[in-house]
């Protein structure tokens, strides 16, 4: 898989005049959803790609963990998406958003079963053959578990890696999240992506209320996955990581410190990385 590398921001189009200016912004994550499939792209994003700046298309509403085969109008949509952003991969969750054709309008989780891993290497399957580029896939955070989980979350993304072919997308954020809500062992989490499967990494912030943790992408990082980001890559090297921002907008200064807290931490873990200690 062909990676995207340095630290990135997701684009939206309340931060494209600070995409336009930022110096050091390795690559950008699009929304699918986002995008006219059949319209012509924001000139910010046409821009991007004259400065040669890598992009991720990055979906959520495909549904690879429902009972139904993915459909195929949204296939075509994020393939012929793809081919205009001349995005370097494809990425969407582990879960799903429907059944029965009923939106959830969320990304709910999957049941860790070993009969989910079997739907979904499936629904992947074909998911892959209709895309031009590599598929990832996201670690969701969520407010429930699925009663009766026969695999851990480190146990099921396994699964999911020997079952199929794609990338991870290793949402650290969601990873804090779950560790705090469910007990998540995130360690194992980490240490369960090879390397060469790792596509990008997510960073993002949240708060907690009445008792849980919320991931809410709008709000600042807080260290819980700062301090996973540095774990992974005191474990791997250098990691392509990418900060989500969606609502409540901050200004330019405190995104731009948003994205060197991350690279200090991907700098602390390299640094650890060279000199052999995890």
């Amino acid at each position: 898989m062909k990676l995207p590398a340095g630290v990135g921001l997701g684009w939206r189009r309340q931060l494209a005049h600070y995409l336009d200016e930022a110096q050091g912004v390795g690559f950008v994550e699009v929304l699918a959803e986002h995008l006219d499939p059949k319209g012509t792209l924001p000139e910010p994003l046409k821009r991007l790609k004259e400065r040669g700046v890598p992009v991720v298309l990055h979906g959520v509403s495909l549904g690879l963990g429902s009972a139904e085969p993915p459909e195929r109008k949204r296939l075509d949509t994020l393939a012929r998406l793809a081919e205009r952003l001349g995005a370097v991969c494809v990425s969407e969750h582990l879960a799903f958003v429907r059944a029965g054709g009923v939106e959830s309008g969320h990304l709910l989780p999957l049941p860790r079963t070993e009969e989910m891993l079997e739907v979904l290497a499936e629904n992947v399957r074909l998911a892959e053959a209709a895309l031009p580029v590599p598929l990832a896939l996201e670690n969701v955070a969520s407010l429930f578990e699925w009663p009766g989980a026969a695999l851990s979350e480190a146990q099921w993304l396994t699964g999911v890696l020997e079952r199929t072919g794609v990338g991870v997308l290793l949402d650290v954020a969601n990873l804090y999240a779950n560790a705090l809500n469910h007990g998540t062992d995130a360690e194992a989490v980490l240490a369960a992506v090879p390397r060469e499967r790792l596509a990008y990494v997510h960073v993002a912030g949240g708060v907690k209320r009445g008792g849980l943790y919320h991931d809410t992408h709008a709000h600042a990082v807080p260290e819980g996955p700062l301090a996973l980001l540095e774990t992974l890559a005191a474990r791997v090297g250098p990691v392509p990581a990418l900060l989500e921002w969606d609502d409540h907008f901050p200004p330019s200064e405190v995104l731009g410190a948003e994205l060197e807290a991350m690279r200090a931490a991907l700098a602390r873990g390299v640094a650890r990385w060279e000199g052999g200690a995890p």
